[in-house]
């Protein structure tokens, strides 16, 4: 690997980061872009293009969470350029092959080798400064890519032993980084536990509640992470029944009885956003939402019907922790 032209890609927030990673490349870094945006919009990424394009980069640095490293693979997918990442968040898109981009309010998401990173870097000490926020939200989101690898249509046993292990690292962790976000051994197995789920991502085919938010994203411009925090318990207890192997493993691996329960639990503990209201969702975008999601049929455990997932969102637009938990 001889890179000598590198173009940082980052967002806005993270100018401190990308200063200190221009002064150890020097005349290395051929451009920066530090645009990056949630949900890759696809004017951004073609900006990202240009740039790349007339610097003539040859391999993309991207620093950051979910938004830089998808800026970086959306520069990727059409250049062949290799992408070192280097994750400041949970979200584990630096493990996966996975490329999303938002057009018109349509997130289209997709898969191909080129995206894959060559060199991950993880540095536990870059996310000692993560907000709590997002330390609970981006948590969440990882633990959310191994919930659904273990029931995907496609699920093997490496792929659930990665979620399954990845499942107790997050729990664990992210709990005791609520009550002390300086502590470097628990920064150092949220990394992990992120790792092992960005692999079980890349894998594994995912279900309803990646799908659901990546509509939401798409359609409203949700917060990302944020969308994964309040939506998970919400979509495991939607699968619940119907994939009760997968709902046993991962009860087991947190030491609990009922897994959709537990993971409201921990969102409650880490103080996770709890509704979509929250997050600017408005109650007469339920209906659109709920089209949205059923535009395209999926693998899922449970059936998908217009009727059970209206009744999921609005559940989750309010904040209604019964439909979680009713069923003790």
């Amino acid at each position: 690997m001889h890179w000598s032209r590198a173009m940082i890609v980052a967002t806005p927030g993270r100018a401190s980061l990308t200063e200190k990673v221009e002064a150890l490349l020097g005349n290395r870094v051929a451009a920066v872009f530090d645009r990056a945006q949630v949900h890759v919009p696809e004017r951004t990424a073609a900006s990202a293009r240009r740039m790349c394009e007339d610097a003539q980069a040859d391999v993309i640095i991207a620093l950051g969470g979910g938004s830089a490293i998808g800026v970086g693979k959306a520069v990727a997918l059409v250049s062949d350029i290799p992408i070192v990442a280097v994750p400041t968040t949970y979200g584990g898109s630096e493990m996966t092959p996975i490329w999303g981009m938002t057009t018109d309010g349509v997130k289209e998401t997709g898969r191909d080798g080129r995206v894959m990173p060559r060199v991950v870097i993880y540095d536990p000490d870059l996310t000692l400064s993560l907000p709590p926020r997002v330390t609970a939200c981006s948590g969440l989101n990882a633990m959310a890519h191994c919930v659904e690898a273990l029931y995907a249509s496609n699920v093997s046993p490496r792929i659930a032993e990665s979620a399954l292990e990845g499942l107790k690292s997050l729990a664990s962790s992210l709990v005791r980084l609520a009550a002390a976000p300086d502590d470097r051994e628990q920064r150092r197995e949220a990394m992990h536990g992120a790792m092992l789920a960005g692999y079980a991502l890349g894998n594994a085919q995912m279900a309803l509640h990646h799908k659901l938010c990546h509509a939401l994203g798409g359609a409203f411009d949700l917060p990302h992470a944020d969308t994964h925090a309040v939506l998970l318990p919400y979509t495991t207890a939607y699968n619940r029944d119907a994939a009760t192997e997968a709902m046993r493993a991962a009860a087991k691996a947190l030491g609990v009885e009922d897994t959709p329960t537990e993971l409201l639990s921990i969102a409650v503990t880490i103080d996770a956003p709890k509704s979509l209201r929250e997050l600017g969702m408005k109650d007469t975008d339920l209906e659109k939402a709920t089209s949205v999601a059923m535009e395209k049929q999926y693998p899922n455990p449970a059936e998908l019907t217009h009727d059970k997932i209206r009744v999921l969102l609005d559940a989750a637009y309010h904040g209604d922790t019964e439909y979680i938990t009713h069923f003790t």
